[in-house]
Parts: structure tokens; sequence; C-alpha cells
């Protein structure tokens, strides 16, 4: 109303209008290139916005007209289980974007990101035509002559490559992923057609509080990421080494000659995957040993490393002989900063303590808080969820119920975490899933508290210690260093009078628009008051007399109904933002 800008939202700069108009003209080259593909995804969307309609019904006979892919009545799905439909119909950029919303229910919520872990991104392999054409180009020669044996049936076919077995001359058997042919056009297209869709996402009020254009960039950060498969290369190398003289862990290993781009040979892992829990159970492995190595194998390298596989789901890890624990896909691997690692150490500390006071203020120095946040909701949020959990019993601690109600208070109070939080997050909730998913009585928090405790004393050591200082130090030179020289440059300007203050006034604008139309209904009421006084022409009832009045302006009669109308608008502005006896 009157140009008001939704609560919370921060105003816009000339500058940043400037960028949004950019983009909004840059764009349209965009639509017009990909205007199939927008066909496409609209219809999609359309046709399951229509059945989101026809589920609020009561009509029966209706609901099951509206079918997806698989012949289900799409009004009778869930809202969730629409979206996750939706996302696998549009084809495996939305798959994987989906996928990737699943670590963030700060943003979408548990319900949604629970659905969306469900995807699956199983998509039609490449012929081994093209498969060996690939081969050839990236790598400079055909299969045959770089392998001894090379299956063209791959054992997988994930959205964006798809695995191959191999054995290479010299005799060890490799798993060789090779990149769709295409997909990074399509890639490219899809998220030319995403930005399109969180530009328009941003000018809605409800949406625009989670800053789809920040969610966006993030993601496609990401998918460009997993579209390099040297990156992943490097990933391998980089945890060989970090455990090259732990037996108990292994890596695959890369090939480096027969690394590209588009292409990955690394060495085959032939063990039981942890998610076939009864072939682990038939082959005598010990699952107790296991999950709790698993456990410290993965606090490890989130807290002492910030290093870490960021998917540990069962499917990606193997069991080899000696319960020697494989990791496999490190298409995503995460890393944490020092210091946000003390702050999530410091959460988990404040939940099994029952801190509220510390555990509100932690929140709220990791996570982005809207302008207009509850202060006292939020602390009476998190003093129900420590008094739900304080009774728990440290053996029996659920860890990943108590992550997952955190995250839906602080999606509640629209406070956003740091993607790296909020991976590490998913990745602590899919662990101890894993772990009791092998021993149902294992705590993850009993295998933490160790850590923690070696935590606090690597905080004080005095090698930490000097780490700190150091860039304490490295901060305060640079202080030094330009402090002099930007007080010399504002003096210049305070003297030259070219020293200029800029005022950015949030939320003025809607004042401004309420001021200007009290002052014009206001003129109106005196002019027309004035035409009707003089009895200015043209004259309503010259002659005759009606309830007493007669030699009526019709202009002015005009002008003092508009007024009022005017004034009536404005009172209903102002009582729907705030009265005027309201106080702060």
């Amino acid at each position: 109303m009157d140009g008001e800008r939704p609560r919370g939202a921060p105003a816009e700069t000339p500058q940043a209008e400037w960028i949004h108009t950019t983009m909004r003209i840059s764009t349209i080259p965009h639509i017009y290139r990909n205007v199939r593909r927008w066909t496409e995804i609209l219809s999609v969307l359309s046709k399951y916005g229509l059945a989101d309609w026809l589920s609020r019904l009561n009509i029966d006979m209706f609901k099951t007209q509206l079918k997806g892919s698989q012949g289900e009545a799409l009004a009778l799905q869930t809202p969730e289980r629409r979206i996750r439909l939706a996302l696998t119909e549009l084809g495996p950029t939305y798959i994987k974007l989906g996928q990737l919303l699943s670590t963030r229910p700060d943003l979408v919520g548990t319900s949604l990101a629970e659905e969306l872990k469900q995807l699956r991104d199983d998509v039609p392999a490449d012929d081994p035509a093209a498969v060996q054409r690939t081969i050839e180009i990236e790598l400079g020669q055909p299969a045959h002559e770089l392998f001894a044996e090379f299956e063209d049936v791959p054992v997988a076919s994930a959205s964006i490559g798809q695995v191959h077995r191999a054995r290479l001359k010299s005799g060890e058997r490799v798993a060789v992923k090779i990149q769709h042919a295409g997909i990074e056009k399509i890639v490219r297209e899809d998220l030319d057609v995403l930005a399109g869709l969180a530009l328009l996402a941003e000018r809605i009020p409800e949406f625009a509080s989670y800053r789809p254009r920040e969610t966006l960039a993030e993601i496609a950060r990401i998918l460009r990421r997993e579209l390099d498969f040297g990156r992943e290369e490097r990933n391998l190398q980089q945890f060989t080494l970090l455990f090259e003289h732990d037996p108990t862990i292994c890596i695959p290993q890369p090939f480096t000659e027969l690394c590209t781009s588009r292409v990955l040979t690394m060495e085959w892992i032939d063990g039981v995957k942890m998610v076939n829990r009864e072939q682990l159970v038939a082959a005598g492995f010990d699952l107790d040993e296991i999950a709790r190595r698993g456990a410290q194998l993965y606090l490890q390298m989130i807290f002492s490393n910030g290093y870490y596989h960021a998917d540990p789901h069962p499917g990606n890890i193997a069991i080899l002989p000696g319960n020697v624990i494989a990791l496999l896909d490190f298409g995503m691997v995460g890393r944490i900063q020092e210091r946000l690692r003390e702050d999530i150490e410091e959460i988990l500390l404040a939940i099994v303590q029952n801190d509220v006071a510390l555990l509100t203020s932690l929140i709220k120095r990791v996570g982005t808080v809207p302008a207009d946040l509850d202060d006292a909701g939020l602390a009476a949020d998190i003093a129900d969820f420590v008094g739900t959990y304080s009774t728990q019993a440290l053996s029996k601690f659920d860890l990943a119920g108590a992550l997952t109600d955190m995250i839906e208070i602080i999606r509640r109070n629209r406070i956003v975490l740091p993607p790296q939080a909020a991976v590490l997050i998913k990745v602590l909730v899919t662990l101890e899933g894993t772990t009791r998913m092998l021993s149902p009585q294992f705590s993850l928090m009993e295998i933490m508290q160790p850590f923690h405790r070696r935590m606090l004393l690597e905080r004080l050591s005095p090698a930490r210690q000097w780490r700190k200082f150091r860039r304490l130090r490295l901060e305060l030179e640079q202080l030094i260093e330009i402090l002099p020289r930007r007080l010399i440059d504002i003096l210049e300007q305070v003297q030259t009078g070219t020293f200029h203050v800029h005022l950015d006034h949030r939320g003025l604008g809607p004042s401004v628009n309420r001021l200007v139309l009290g002052m014009l209904a206001s003129a109106l009421f005196l002019g027309s008051a004035v035409l009707l006084g003089q009895e200015v022409p043209p004259l309503l009832f010259p002659t005759t007399s009606f309830l007493g009045l007669h030699r009526l302006s019709l202009f002015g009669l005009s002008g003092c109904f508009v007024a009022v109308l005017l004034g009536l608008r404005l009172l209903h502005a102002i009582g729907k933002s705030g009265h005027l006896d309201q106080r702060d």
C-alpha cells in the first residue's frame, strides 16, 4: 500500500535499483534464447499448480483427473510430494536442485527437505558411441587403446555422469566416471531460467526473506563444481594424503593421467555398501565397531581437520574385509572455517548443558537475522526446545531430532544460516541416522564428548593462540597502515567542501507518500470549500431547495467528495501500518 516495502526488507539504494533494472533487461535475451525450455517449465509448473488448487476442492471426481508422469493422481498427493514430482519431471538439473535444497531445511522447511531427500537422479545412460566419443575427445585416444577392458554398459547413471567398470593394461580394476554428453549446455540453460524465476521470486514479499537470488547463486556454484570432475580428483588426492597412514580408512586412488574435467578414472572399490545391512551381518562384520569408528572418522574430519566428506549416506560408504571403511563419491566436500567450527561446537555444548541464553546468542551470531526479529519469541522457542531435550540421557540423546527441531525454530524465525553451517548440520543428522541404522543403541553424543574435551584443549593450546595472535597482529598492521591515510582524505574533503554524507532513509517512502496525499486532500478540501462559499457555477439546485441546501457549486461539491475519499484512504493506510498513537 502506498508503495510500502515489506516489513524487514532492506531499502534499495539507487545503485541496487539500477542493478535490478539491468538484470531485468539482461534476462530478456535468456528468455528468448531458452523459450522452448521456458515453455516446458511453465507447462509443468502450471500442471502442478492446478493440482494444488484442485487438492483444496471437496469434489473427489475432479481430483483424480490430473495425473503425473507415473499415472498418479496429483491432487491426492501432499504439497511436498507434488514439488518432488515436479522437480523429477523437469529433469536432471532440477533433480540436483532438489537434492541440494534438501540440505537446507532452514530455507525450505523440515518436511519438504525430508521429501526432497527421496529424489533419485537415475537417468538414461548415454549410448556407447557417445561414451566412446567423449573418452576420445577428453583423453586423446579411444577406450580400447587406453584400457585392457572397458564395459559399455554402465554400473550406474546419475544426473551429471555415468560410471563404467574397466581394467587398466597394468591390471588394476578401475571405475571410469564419464560426464553425460551435452549436460553442461542443459545445466547452463536451466540456470538461466532459474535466474529469471529467482528474480521474480525476489519481488514477492513471501519469498523475498529467503533471498532467492543468493540461494540460487550458491546452488549454481555447487552445480558448476560438480560439473568439473577435476575438482573431485583433487578431493580424492587430498583425502588420500589425509588418511595415508590409517589402514582402517580406504580412499579410492585417482589415476591422474586418465582424468580430465569430464572423465574421472579411479580405483574400483569392491566392498559391501553400508546400505545393505543384511549383507554386512551375513559377512560377519562388527556393526557396533563400524558405527563407532565411522562416527569418530567424521567427527575427526569435521572438528579436527575442518575438511570433510559431505554426504555420509549409507550408499556412499562401503565396508571392506577387516572392518575397513571406504568412502565413495567425493563430488560434495565440506569445508568449515575455524570460527564457525567453534560456534557449532558451542551450539552442541549449549544443547547438552541446557543453556538457553548461550544457545540463543549463538544462533543469532551464526545466522543472518531479519530486521524485525522477535527476540522474546525466539528466546521462548529456544527455552521450549531446551526443556524438551534437557531430560534425555546422554546415552539416548536424539541428536538428529534436536538438530531438526532447532532448524525448524530457525526457519520459523526467518533466520538464514550460512551454507557451511547448513551443510554441516545436515551431515551430522545423516551421520547419526546412518550409524543408528547399523547399531540402534548407538549415541553420537557419547562419541562427541571426548572430541569436545579435546577441542577445548586445542582451543587453549599455545599453537592455536599464536595463530589467533598472528591474525590479530596482521589486521592491526593493516588498520594502522590505512587509518592515517583515510583520516587525511576525510580532512582534505572537509577543507575543500567536497565531504558528503549519504543518508539512507529506510521506510521513509510510504511516510512521504502519505504526507503528500494528506496535503493534497487538505488543499482540495479547502479549495472546494471556497468554491461552495462563492457559489461558483455550474450550480446544483439553483432555484429550488433540497433539505435546506441550494445553489451548491457542482465543482466544489465534487472536490469535497474526492477530498473525503482521499482522507478515508489515508486513515485506512495508517490504520494498517500502525496507529498514530502507537509508541515504540
